[in-house]
Formats: structure tokens, C-alpha cells, sequence
């Protein structure tokens, strides 16, 4: 928590194709503009974005000072891929690095465990870690920061905390929620992973709720609805620009909740659209200059 406040950083997806490479990187350009402490870059469905999502991770890296998260998920990899997988990375200067089982590949409903592969998130953590060993001798080295699940019909509170103290078992730094809208969800799970045993910060993932098509289809992906209320306010805009001033509040509120409650960082989910997202960082700038005294981080 640098300077006492909260860490504020974005989500980013390598584009899909060459043609959406130049409004990508002006995407990264006004974000890191912006002095985010970090942003993560997406690896794609059982990393079919893999060359891409490297690709851009080594732009920032080379042309900003900001620090990249590289997503990695072990779906569709074996463990010695993965191991080679992160080497590289490693060698182009990576550091961090956010460990996600991913979901199964497309026409399998359920996740079947492969006797070569990487089967749990805290199997990948493991293996970082023991890549990290190899390299450098120790740990410390490298961060590796996990998911957590505050909303969602995929699996229930108590999994998702069981999941997570095998994550901090196996040597997970800190956590980056996925979507949720109802803070009391967020200071849910953390009070219930605190009396579990889990000691991992929970960074809030937020998303600029200025889009209703998104939301709708997020819903659809995720299984966490959208407030019925915000989707028809959403749809009774009489504009753009009202329906963008209506996200941007509702999520204003959401962020000052969760600020409040000791969320010790913010982590916006951007689709690489930097409008919302930084119209969301510019209201907050004041509220997020101090942290709440509680202890939910």
C-alpha cells in the first residue's frame, strides 16, 4: 500500500488482432499515464492468447514504468510447458505473475484432471514457486498473486476459502477478486477467509459499470447478476454521456464501499477502454488518498 492509500491498477487483453494494436497501445499509454501501480495482462482461454499476451507484456515492460502482472492459466498446457512458459517470461524481466486454473477448454462442460498437467491453482502456484527456486535460489523473487470469488453461482463461500488457504499454502502473495456489485459481498468473503485462516490481502476487482451490453454478458459468463436497478437506469439514459455519468457514479459507490471497508487496492477491469476507467480513478482521487482502519485487506 504505497503512501498509505490503496494500489489502483488495470486489467488489460493483448488485441485480437494486428488491426487493434494501435488503439490497444494508446489504451496502455493513457492508463500508465495515469501512475497505476501495476497493470495485469489476460492470457486468453487455455492461453490462446499466449504469444500475444507475452508480446505486450514485454511492451510495457519496455516502454513504461509500470509493472506487469502475466496472467497464467493451466488449462490446455502440461506441467513441463509451463515450467518453460514461465522461464521465458522470467527471462524477459517478468516478476509477477497471476495464477488462475482457468476454465475447462471449449465443449467440456466440467474440469477433468490431466495426469501430465497442472490440475489446481495452487499446483501452479507450487509450480512458480518451484521454478522461481531454480532460478534464483530462494523465493522472494517473484510475486504471485491468486483469484478469489466474492459472487457467483460456479461453486459456493466455503470452496472458494477452502481454495484459497491451499493458494496461501502454497506460497500465493495476495489476492484479485473477480466481478461482484454488492460490497457486502466482498467484506463477506474476506471476514469469512480471515476466520478461516487466510492472511492473504483481497484487492478489489472493480468494473466501470458504464455498459449495459458488457454487464448483461458478464452476467452471462460469470453467473453474478447485474442489479436490476443500475441495468434500467443504464437503459433509461437519454444518452451516451448520461448513461456513461450513471456508470461511473454506481461505481464511484461501489469503490468508496469497499475503500471503506479496508479493501487494501482497486483493480479495474478496462475491456482496453481507457475512458471509463480512468473517469472512475479521477472521482475516487480524494477518497483513496486516505485507507480505512479496518482490517479486511
Amino acid at each position: 500500500m504505497p503512501h498509505g492509500r490503496p494500489t489502483v491498477s488495470f486489467e488489460l487483453y493483448p488485441p485480437r488482432t494486428p488491426a487493434r494494436e494501435a488503439s490497444a497501445w494508446e489504451t496502455v499509454e493513457r492508463l500508465a499515464a495515469s501512475g497505476p501501480d501495476f497493470f495485469s495482462v489476460t492470457y486468453g482461454a487455455s492461453g490462446s492468447t499466449r504469444d500475444a499476451s507475452r508480446t505486450l507484456v514485454r511492451r510495457i515492460l519496455t516502454e513504461t514504468s509500470v509493472a506487469p502482472i502475466a496472467h497464467l492459466t493451466s488449462v490446455g498446457s502440461t506441467r513441463a510447458e509451463l515450467e518453460r512458459f514461465v522461464e521465458e517470461l522470467v527471462d524477459d524481466g517478468v516478476r509477477d505473475f497471476l495464477a488462475l486454473r482457468g476454465d475447462p477448454p471449449a465443449g467440456q462442460r466440467e474440469w477433468v484432471p490431466q495426469p501430465d498437467g497442472v490440475n489446481t491453482t495452487a499446483e501452479l502456484v507450487t509450480l512458480i514457486r518451484s521454478v522461481e527456486r531454480a532460478r534464483f535460489g530462494t523465493t522472494g523473487e517473484l510475486s504471485v498473486a491468486v483469484a478469489a470469488y466474492p459472487a457467483g453461482a460456479s461453486h459456493t463461500r466455503t470452496q472458494d476459502v477452502v481454495a484459497l488457504l491451499d493458494k496461501q499454502a502454497a506460497g500465493a502473495d495476495f489476492a484479485i477478486t473477480q466481478v461482484f456489485y454488492d460490497p457486502a459481498a466482498y467484506v463477506d468473503l474476506v471476514e469469512e477467509a480471515r476466520s478461516a485462516g487466510v492472511a492473504l490481502p483481497f484487492v478489489a476487482g472493480i468494473i466501470p459499470m458504464t455498459d449495459p451490453r458488457r454487464l448483461t454478458r458478464l452476467a452471462q459468463l460469470t453467473g453474478v447478476p447485474v442489479p436490476e436497478a443500475l441495468l434500467e437506469r443504464l437503459a433509461s439514459a437519454a444518452d451516451d454521456e448520461e448513461r456513461h455519468r450513471i456508470g461511473i457514479d454506481a461505481t464511484a459507490a461501489l469503490v468508496e464501499e469497499v475503500v471503506s471497508a479496508g479493501a487494501p487496492g482497486l483493480h479495474l477491469f478496462t475491456f482496453n477502454q481507457h475512458r471509463p476507467a480512468l473517469d472512475v480513478v479521477e472521482r475516487l482521487r480524494r477518497p483513496l488518498s486516505t485507507t480505512s482502519t479496518r482490517t479486511t485487506s
